[in-house]
């Protein structure tokens, strides 16, 4: 079931299919029918740890990048400091989550440049997310590097100013910007910030209850704290929209004047000191407001913009949470494959009753076990390369690409942290009543991944944003043209992942194609009514875009990968992945025209034999995941699986 060889082939620029010449990829020619359910020398340990190495290279990369973006922060979290204690009540989680984060803090030689840097940051985030199995370290760091201080590097400096008192964190950095009342419609706030022509500062105040600040982290846990606080800038009674104001909340004594606090309950998974926060006549310095391009106050208070659309200032003012969006997307991704090094570690050492009485054998022996592991991890294996893949393109964007590269960092985090939901639901099932103790990490795994699919952006509200976009803005890639080893129409397709990424590419203009003729027919001068027509089928349409993008990202992996174990075992994992996508789409296609009934037949015999084949090697997919040894000792689930070879400290 390896990845046959291709010849170059030339793609629409919209949506391009990775491609490798048949000379480039000398180890990719296992036909379905010749595939071998084991194969002994790929199982001896010394060729499974250094396949295991080599898939870790492809995850995280090499050198200095792997060490600035991972290796430090995979250290930091062995540490013993970070290991479960099952005394700790929620509220000494939250404080505790405050003193790791100023650990975290210490080691940082400058935390200005982690703050500035979307690929340090995405990395933090997928090794803080499994402390404590989701603990609240991830969110606090997310909020003061990312949101706090990352927002005011992206602003004009102002030298009256102070941010070593945020980089030393002699105070702690929040956000505030969800009001009680307004959410996704954030251009809607109501909290204003009026400007004192008299005195040049700024009256922050909350014109009524559902103004209040909705559950940022202002308590006065963890120490003084200063936030952020999007408020509407009010100048001679023009409102010139949504801008963020540096605002101190709290300092040794409690709230600071005009600062009301009311504590929200401690939420299971990662309990942080959430809060509603409302300001009464708040006074603020001139250099309080953040400026930019998209506007700022000449020395008249005369307001200058880039921008004339009040939106497009909030949205530019909040530029933050794009990255705060890929920050959520690495942490469900490293939670997912904690969830599942653990999960695997425990079916190899749990034994139970075999065909025999006198028999014992792994649960990961059953195929109802490792079946459900093994789909697990191909997805977690598509989630963590199109991360890599978003992110690059993110990083890279220019002003011409940059409406795309947000669109598509909002798409995948929608997707990866539903993914990631799916598998630690998955991985706690399939570890039993042990699962359900917070020591063994995986209860507390999903409701913090709860949290990512709430944060910086309800999931389904920026995929209905995306679907109109795409219906609207995008073309997709027409049929992919690629000369392939498998004859076409043949059930043997089934094991080529370039067919099958074909196929998805098709299921995906199926629903588009549908999503437009339900706009077509919706009622007429009514537009709500005819979105309503329309979404269901858009949102379906961008589900399978991002599984798309997942598969190019996976397929570039494969051809990418230099050892021919680590390759053949990827195009195997990649072409479960791509059936498991294409399986509930079958009917369309096969509809459509787009494949025979053979294909829909033999789909299961030919996930079947793909999950012989990667049986025997479901712990190197794991192992490369390089869990910390010293993490996976304080977990009882995991501790007593350990081999001193597994992982390399």
């Amino acid at each position: 079931m390896g990845l046959p060889a291709r010849q170059h082939a030339t793609h629409p620029a919209s949506d391009p299919a990775p491609t490798k010449s048949a000379a480039a990829m000398p180890y990719a020619r296992a036909a379905i029918e010749n595939l071998p359910s084991r194969d002994p020398a790929t199982t001896k340990a010394a060729t499974a740890r250094e396949t295991a190495r080599e898939l870790a290279r492809g995850l995280f990369g090499r050198g200095r990048d792997r060490e600035a973006n991972h290796g430090r922060w995979r250290r930091l979290i062995a540490e013993d400091t970070f290991r479960h204690d099952p005394d700790r009540s929620p509220a000494l989680q939250a404080e505790q989550s405050y003193r790791w984060l100023r650990l975290l803090n210490d080691r940082l030689e400058d935390p200005r440049a982690l703050a500035a840097s979307p690929d340090q940051l995405t990395g933090l985030h997928e090794w803080a997310a499994i402390v404590e199995g989701g603990g609240g370290l991830c969110t606090v760091a997310s909020i003061h590097y990312n949101l706090f201080l990352g927002s005011l590097l992206d602003h004009d400096a102002d030298s009256r100013r102070d941010l070593s008192e945020f980089t030393e964190m002699r105070r702690i950095g929040t956000f505030l910007s969800t009001e009680l009342d307004h959410g996704n419609d954030g251009w809607a706030l109501e909290t204003t910030a009026e400007l004192d022509r008299g005195t040049g500062e700024f009256v922050l105040h909350t014109p009524h209850p559902g103004a209040r600040k909705f559950m940022p982290n202002t308590s006065t846990t963890g120490g003084p704290k200063s936030g952020l606080v999007a408020a509407r800038l009010l100048v001679d009674g023009q409102d010139h929209g949504v801008y963020l104001f540096l605002t101190p909340l709290t300092d040794e004594h409690g709230p600071r004047p005009g600062v009301h606090l009311e504590r929200l309950p401690l939420r299971p998974g990662a309990p942080v000191d959430h809060c509603l926060t409302g300001f009464e006549h708040v006074r603020l310095p001139p250099e309080a407001l953040l400026q930019g391009e998209h506007g700022r106050l000449d020395e008249d208070s005369t307001l200058t913009s880039s921008l004339g659309n009040r939106r497009k200032r909030f949205l530019r003012s909040i530029g933050r949470v794009t990255v705060g969006k890929l920050c959520m997307s690495a942490a469900a991704v490293g939670a997912s494959r904690a969830a599942l090094a653990i999960a695997v570690a425990h079916g190899q050492r749990r034994r139970i009753t075999g065909p025999r009485p006198d028999e014992l054998v792994p649960l990961n022996a059953h195929r109802s076990h490792h079946g459900r592991l093994l789909s697990c991890l191909a997805t977690a294996y598509a989630m963590t390369y199109l991360h890599r893949q978003v992110l690059a393109r993110y990083t890279t964007h220019t002003d011409a690409t940059r409406e795309d590269a947000e669109r598509l960092v909002a798409i995948a985090k929608g997707w990866i942290t539903w993914q990631s939901r799916a598998i630690a639901t998955e991985c706690r099932e399939r570890c039993g009543a042990q699962g359900l103790f917070p020591a063994n990490h995986l209860v507390g795994f999903a409701p913090y991944i709860e949290g990512t699919i709430t944060a910086e952006g309800d999931n389904l509200v920026i995929w209905v944003k995306a679907a109109a976009e795409l219906l609207f803005d995008h073309e997709p890639a027409g049929p992919v043209s690629i000369t392939a080893t498998t004859a076409p129409g043949t059930p043997e397709e089934l094991g080529d992942p370039y067919a099958l990424r074909r196929l998805l590419a098709h299921a995906e203009g199926i629903w588009r194609a549908r999503a437009r003729t339900a706009l077509r027919q919706g009622p007429a001068k009514n537009p709500l009514a005819r979105w309503n027509k329309a979404s269901p089928a858009a949102l379906k349409m961008v589900s399978l875009h991002a599984a798309l993008q997942a598969a190019d990202a996976f397929i570039h992996a494969v051809e990418t990968t230099d050892d021919p174990a680590a390759q053949q075992l990827l195009s195997r994992l990649c072409a479960l992945f791509l059936l498991d996508q294409l399986s509930p789409h079958t009917g369309d296609l096969l509809a459509n025209g787009h494949c025979t009934p053979d294909h829909v037949h033999h789909l299961p015999t030919t996930q079947d034999a793909l999950l012989d084949a990667l049986e025997p090697h479901i712990t190197t997919l794991t192992d490369a995941f390089d869990l910390p040894h010293h993490y996976l000792a304080g977990i009882p689930l995991t501790a007593p699986a350990l081999t001193p070879h597994q992982h390399d400290d």
